[in-house]
């Protein structure tokens, strides 16, 4: 598939000049219009436009408006055009088609940043403009870790095409003092045990099943590197300044049910109840996972207690994380304070 394409608009198509070209025909179908004879066809039928006696049997074709995203590898290529996908998993795959690799090879994407920046990763949505940087499969390594501490220090998040990577590694935590393990590396294997196909969620609680004391075998593969390509940092870190891609007011969502819809960007209070969502996630569970963040607030946004919200989770696919009630609590907590700081702005 050629990686580059004539420049032209990314959404639907243009009238043309009808001084130069009163004819136009769109790409993928059969419809022509013709302003010169004021005809019309599609799929082989003509209709005769006299006026205002226009045959009321056939409509003209309208092209669907198309959303066209740019893409590079991180690790250096061309720029490629991405389309088509409603998801995630069908982003990847689309990637994959336009460099010709394996889908398999795509370890996570990050917005606006060439660099393993966890600050930057692509979650549940992208915005219209951003620019998409997929990581490629490098080196893989196995070590072998002493739990000499009940926790490890990691937070885990995963791609949503079935890969789990680490997000962030606790200063001063086990995994931290162990100088070959880096944020962005890819968790193939808990002691020959594939970890592939799992949730993020279901690797953090195999690690945090291990006993304190009983050494354990890590295989991870960390994202392809090359030249003097950065590495973020391993705790959060701030976003740099200045405009760029990613500075537009609507972003595509991949929502919980499988859909697709273009939205306003959240307002500055709701950003800060999902983050604070996510530092819960990540305190009580290990993990950091924005799209399951915005879905607990999703669920929260109409609720007037925290009863009406603990039954919205029970109802959902939520159900099966098991969350105690007073981790609910802590999750309606975050609720009600964004929704606090918003009235008080307003």
């Amino acid at each position: 598939m050629p990686l580059f394409s004539k420049k032209g608009p990314k959404f639907g198509r243009t009238d043309s000049d009808p001084a130069t070209n009163a004819a136009s025909t769109v790409a993928g179908g059969s419809s022509t219009y013709n302003d010169n004879n004021n005809t019309s066809s599609s799929n082989g039928k003509t209709t005769t436009m006299n006026g205002t006696n226009a045959s009321s049997r056939i409509d003209p074709y309208i092209p669907k408006p198309q959303l066209i995203f740019h893409c590079q590898l991180a690790h250096g290529s061309p720029t490629g055009l991405i389309t088509g996908f409603a998801s995630v998993r069908e982003l990847y795959k689309k990637i994959a088609e336009c460099y010709d690799i394996p889908v398999e090879e795509i370890l996570f994407c990050t917005l606006n940043s060439h660099k393993v920046d966890m600050t930057k990763l692509l979650g549940g949505q992208i915005g219209l403009d951003d620019f998409i940087f997929a990581h490629r499969k490098g080196r893989p390594k196995e070590i072998e870790i002493i739990k000499s501490e009940d926790a490890l220090g990691l937070t885990i998040t995963d791609n949503g095409a079935g890969y789990a990577f680490i997000k962030r590694i606790k200063e001063g935590s086990v995994i931290d003092r162990i100088e070959h393990i880096s944020v962005g590396d890819h968790i193939e294997k808990l002691n020959d045990v594939t970890m592939v196909g799992k949730r993020h969620y279901e690797v953090a609680r195999l690690l945090k099943d291990i006993p304190t004391g009983t050494t354990f075998t890590l295989r991870l593969v960390e994202p392809m590197k090359s030249g003097f390509q950065g590495i973020g940092p391993r705790t959060q870190s701030r976003a740099p300044s200045g405009r760029g891609y990613g500075s537009g007011k609507e972003t595509l969502r991949f929502k919980a049910n499988g859909n697709v819809e273009i939205e306003d960007k959240f307002d500055e209070s709701t950003q800060s109840g999902i983050e604070a969502i996510n530092n819960l996630l990540e305190s009580f569970m290990g993990i950091n996972d924005t799209e399951l963040a915005t879905q607990i607030w999703d669920l929260g946004a109409n609720k007037s207690n925290s009863m009406d919200f603990a039954e919205a989770i029970d109802n959902s696919d939520l159900e099966s994380f098991g969350f105690t009630d007073d981790f609910i609590i802590e999750l309606w907590g975050a609720v009600t304070d964004a929704r606090r700081r918003k009235t008080a702005k307003n």
